[in-house]
């Protein structure tokens, strides 16, 4: 059944008409895909934990092999999210319908993907807010003058006033869904791109400051030259299962995050070559903030911790001391708030577009629709930290938030990982045949066809061992 056919029988009557009206805004340009998708990408993970577990994992030797995990299990996954977009040109819950063989049951998972982003954004949010009244304290000169005491008493501060962390929240959704309001050329890919070129041209500032602090030297050797007898204490197996984590779960694979962006774009340029594009630059970010964090850490004698601390506790007192600190602390929080936000946009165009796809809805009903619930939905994260502190759904102190992240990041994406490998590479899905023809459409590098054994039967397996070691490692 042609797939135009396929569409218009499985929206109705109703989706027949808007279908034929107008059947899918489309991106303006290339460098709007590539930006748009790494936003979606580049988010809070790139600077709380890739610079962290490089150090702690022995540096460079937990580089080579991440690039390694990188190329073998997140390029094949986030080629195909885009490629099931791009056939589709629908969003993840809708594109498995239509793609899936008559009598097919993938797109069961279509609703629960559509719930992982609402999930998702109920803890992301809150912690954008706290970006968000960083940068406004650290410009106000809030945190001039503060010790590593004072830095973690004003967090907690933070944490515990509701009112003032509802505030922030609830301006990070307004927003973010204003932006999307505005269409997806006018709205989304513009301020992508306003987001994205800012964010690096601020982290370039913020490395060439950290070069020239004192003992950056240190940091640098820390953090990028192989340490031999560091990745022997930590095990070479602890390294590439680390390293395996964090190149699953630093693209936002496994929701449709990516392939809602695949359902915007042309058959121009094939789609293996796009997704290296997208994974270098989140690489890059990634490989920047770790040159902004360690010489800092080490010309001022502070543990790089891992996690919020990072961010809301040790930064702060090291910008506290730093000459210039003000200055070089708003920046910073102006750059992760960049960060975030592409995030935000991104997951909430992914959310609006089901909406509109699956039910007809203007893109204005579905962004003030989502606003409200969304805000609503992410209350629960914040009383975590203070009304209901006392719920520690993972155990002793755990939050809510801990408890949302690990239903996204051990359960959702790497379920719909495994779901989207399946689903591409077996007849009883949608076929490696169309999924070749659709990643190869276009100018550019072609998926390698001699790697078909490997995604059929490997790359499942690896994906696998990631969901079981997320979960034992949690309740064992």
């Amino acid at each position: 059944m042609d797939i135009h056919v396929k569409i218009i029988a499985l929206l109705g009557i109703k989706g027949a008409r808007i279908f034929s009206m107008n059947e899918r805004e489309t991106l303006a340009s290339r460098l709007g895909f590539i930006l748009l998708s790494a936003g979606c990408a580049v988010g809070l993970g790139n600077v709380w934990r890739f610079p962290y577990i490089t150090g702690q994992y022995g540096g460079a030797v937990f580089v080579l092999i991440y690039l390694l995990c990188l190329a073998l299990i997140g390029l094949p996954v986030m080629v195909m999210e885009f490629s099931i977009g791009r056939a589709s040109k629908r969003n993840v819950s809708d594109a498995l319908k239509i793609l899936e063989p008559s009598g097919g049951k993938w797109h069961l998972f279509g609703p629960v993907a559509v719930a992982g982003n609402y999930l998702l954004m109920m803890f992301y949010t809150v912690i954008t807010g706290w970006l968000l009244y960083y940068f406004v304290s650290s410009l106000s000169g809030k945190f001039q003058g503060l010790d590593a005491e004072g830095a973690r008493t004003a967090f907690a501060a933070l944490q515990s006033n509701v009112p003032v962390q509802i505030a922030f929240m609830v301006l990070s959704v307004v927003i973010g869904f204003l932006i999307c309001m505005g269409g997806l050329r006018n709205g989304v890919e513009r301020a992508s791109k306003v987001m994205m070129l800012g964010l690096l041209c601020i982290m370039l500032l913020l490395v060439l400051n950290s070069a020239l602090l004192d003992n950056a030297a240190d940091g640098f050797r820390f953090y990028l030259v192989p340490d031999i007898e560091r990745a022997k204490e930590a095990g070479l197996s602890e390294i590439i299962f680390a390293a395996m984590s964090q190149a699953f779960f630093t693209l936002s694979i496994g929701m449709g995050g990516m392939e809602i962006f695949g359902s915007y774009i042309g058959r121009e340029q094939s789609l293996t070559g796009e997704a290296m594009r997208i994974i270098i630059l989140d690489t890059s970010v990634a490989l920047m903030a770790g040159l902004i964090i360690f010489p800092a850490c080490f010309s001022f004698g502070v543990n790089p911790d891992s996690g919020p601390d990072l961010l809301f506790v040790t930064l702060p007192n090291i910008f506290a001391s730093m000459a210039g600190g003000r200055i070089w602390g708003s920046l910073f929080f102006l750059f992760m708030a960049f960060a975030a936000m592409t995030t935000l946009i991104a997951v909430f165009e992914n959310i609006i577009a089901y909406w509109m796809d699956s039910h007809g809805w203007t893109r204005k009903k579905a962004s003030l629709v989502n606003m409200g619930a969304i805000a609503i939905l992410s209350v629960p994260c914040i009383l975590g930290f203070n009304v209901l502190s006392s719920f520690q759904p993972l155990g002793e102190g755990t939050s809510i938030l801990d408890l949302e992240d690990f239903l996204i990041s051990s359960t959702i994406m790497p379920i719909g990982s495994l779901l989207f490998v399946l689903f591409c590479s077996h007849k009883s899905g949608w076929g490696w045949k169309n999924f070749i023809s659709e990643a190869d459409a276009g100018k550019g590098l072609k998926f390698p066809s001699w790697l078909r054994v490997y995604v059929k039967w490997i790359l499942p397996a690896v994906v696998a061992v990631i969901f079981i070691k997320g979960y034992w490692d949690i309740f064992a």
